[in-house]
């Protein structure tokens, strides 16, 4: 899949113009199935037509532009988006800067010049609640009107459903923030997932008997702070390490006195089960399967290291 930062270096850096492109545009937070059935959509559209299947999307997301302080957290990074573009069909993915030239362009223009003329767009494929162009003037209905002046075909693709739900990248976000992981697994269609670089912590956990390690995470949802079982799979080994995890997501409350020289905030360590290796500096993806318990303060280290086998043993059975 080729990566192009900003549709005016597309023919430089491919050596020529995308060859009758169908172009899905969206955010595309998550790459969730509704998103993938967009990509597919593209992809049968492009393939019948013997062209390329393109995604258009966006980096900063509009809402970051708009207002930074208010803006949702993202549930991938750029980076693992564009992997997941790649997973789902995209032959292209041109990522747009957002700016604010962009941003008080009027939906015409942006429909003439950047899909029709830039991008040369023989068919374009947006979700059902598309907005586009200054004040989100512009919807799909609106661009099926521009569509058919222009000579370009429009598909609107409807809301995908599972379990009577709407897949959003809203819903997920809210599923995550409630530790309800298996539902926005559901309306993935894969695991939520934390990915990040292993880092020191107080090693606490391996005077206890239970060393884990400390991610630091990449993106920025977190799940809500507890325990849960999870899939960890060391992405720069080969190859690469699929392994069960107990992962705990919190401030450590038990310790909170001990903790008063340690830097504040939500820590995410995952003790990897049948795993005794140095991981510092490795890049570890943890993919959340399902939630164990709540975070507790306990009376004494003893009967949290007795919760904490027991955390082990659920994750077992969780992960057969």
């Amino acid at each position: 899949m080729h990566v192009i930062r900003g549709r005016q270096r597309v023919t430089s850096e491919l050596g020529r113009p995308l060859r009758a492109p169908a172009i899905a545009i969206g955010n595309f937070d998550g790459v969730h199935r509704g998103h993938q059935a967009l990509v597919d959509a593209t992809s049968r559209l492009a393939h019948a037509a013997g062209g390329e299947t393109v995604v258009l999307t966006f980096d900063p997301h509009p809402a970051r532009f708009f207002a930074p302080a208010l803006a949702p957290p993202m549930l991938v990074t750029l980076e693992r988006r564009l992997e997941l573009l790649a997973d789902a069909g995209a032959d292209v993915v041109v990522v747009e800067p957002f700016t604010a030239e962009l941003a008080t362009l009027p939906a015409e223009r942006f429909v003439a010049e950047i899909l029709r003329a830039d991008l040369g767009a023989h068919h374009l494929v947006v979700g059902w609640d598309f907005t586009f162009g200054a004040g989100r003037q512009g919807n799909a209905t609106m661009l099926t009107s521009e569509g058919a002046r222009l000579h370009l075909g429009v598909s609107i693709v409807l809301p995908v459903m599972v379990a009577g739900l709407v897949c959003s990248s809203t819903k997920i976000r809210e599923f995550v923030l409630e530790g309800r992981v298996e539902g926005a697994a559901m309306l993935l269609g894969r695991p939520f997932e934390l990915t990040g670089r292993v880092v020191r912590g107080v090693q606490r956990g391996r005077t206890l008997g239970v060393p884990t390690a400390n991610l630091h995470p990449e993106a920025d949802l977190l799940p809500k702070p507890g325990v849960y079982a999870a899939w960890a799979r060391r992405l720069d080994a080969s190859p690469t390490l699929r392994l069960r995890a107990a992962v705990s997501i919190g401030t450590n409350p038990t310790f909170a006195a001990e903790d008063q020289d340690v830097p504040s905030g939500v820590i995410v360590e995952a003790h990897l089960l049948d795993f005794d290796d140095d991981l510092y500096g490795a890049r570890l993806r943890l993919e959340f399967v399902g939630r164990l318990r709540d975070q507790r303060t306990f009376p004494s280290a003893d009967e949290l290291v007795a919760e904490i086998r027991r955390d082990l043993s659920r994750t077992r059975e969780l992960l057969p």
